[in-house]
């Protein structure tokens, strides 16, 4: 099932893309993809209601804006140098743990909505990422049935801006925590349509050069350990966000580096997570 919430930001409806391709609006339902949803059987409630009213729900138009797939989760959990090839470009050596970080829900925002580059940006950067949802509420889980704990998979953007996250002291949350510097989406896909998080290629082109080609086969830390992992550190909520991590390829990491400017565009992908792009704009216009 691909779940998804179309409409301006902020008025959002929830939908599914159905199995013809179309997009239904399934607001009579009653629930929006939040904790309440995404922790109470909500996708098999939803699967069992559509088999009975998918043909009276109202089609929404395809040029309709998407927003994030899921309402806003209680938090981001990064992992920051997951892929080897990764770590060796932004000069750092391979984590024997999972290198944890946060980031801001308020930079969540829809896939193809613009991405602003924040005052006093001088190194705005990105990075595809396979996202894993959670679904239910996750403490202290063992790696052997943490993939019971994931509600589905999305296709994230995890921008960064690397003077803020580097250069300027503290966490690396504040390079990364920035409006907007989280688009999410298009879809949800639910895990019977990604059989194998651990066999999808993911891509991202800027302003149609390719720069991050890879897949996740290579991540250092695959989804059980880290569901496990970071349940030993803080309860995971259902709609939690856990970013796997970005392959080699970013601004960072090229040399000389390159670092996004207002105008560029950015395109990327997942297999079977869809695709995205966002058009770089200063802040204030």
């Amino acid at each position: 099932m691909k779940l998804i919430r179309a409409g301006k930001p902020g008025e959002e409806r929830p939908g599914v893309i159905h199995n013809n391709g179309d997009w239904l609006d399934v607001s009579a339902f009653g629930e929006d993809y939040g904790e309440a949803f995404l922790g109470g059987d909500g996708r098999q409630r939803l699967a069992a209601w559509l088999e009975q009213h998918a043909g009276s729900c109202p089609r929404i138009p395809k040029d309709t804006r998407l927003g994030p797939p899921i309402c806003r989760p209680s938090k981001i959990v990064c992992v920051g140098l997951n892929y080897a090839e990764h770590a060796r470009e932004s000069r750092m050596a391979v984590p024997e743990e999972p290198v944890l970080f946060f980031k801001a829900t308020s930079a969540i925002c829809g896939p193809n909505d613009n991405l602003i580059i924040p005052r006093g940006s001088r190194k705005a950067d990105w990075e595809v990422e396979l996202a894993v949802v959670i679904g239910k509420r996750a403490s202290y889980v063992e790696e052997a049935g943490a993939m019971a704990h994931v509600a589905g998979y999305l296709l994230h953007n995890d921008y960064s801006e690397r003077a803020f996250q580097l250069e300027q002291g503290g966490q690396w949350v504040k390079g990364k925590s920035c409006d907007t510097f989280a688009p999410i989406g298009p879809w949800l896909a639910t895990p019977e349509d990604i059989p194998d998080p651990h066999k999808l290629k993911l891509w991202l082109k800027v302003n149609g050069e390719m720069m991050q080609n890879s897949t996740t086969a290579d991540l250092i830390f695959g989804i059980p350990h880290l569901v496990s992992y970071i349940s030993r550190f803080m309860t995971l909520l259902p709609g939690d966000i856990i970013s796997t991590g970005t392959p080699f390829g970013v601004g960072l990491g090229l040399k000389p580096p390159r670092y996004l400017k207002p105008g560029d565009v950015v395109e990327l992908g997942i297999d079977g997570l869809g695709t995205a792009r966002q058009v770089a704009v200063a802040y204030g216009r």
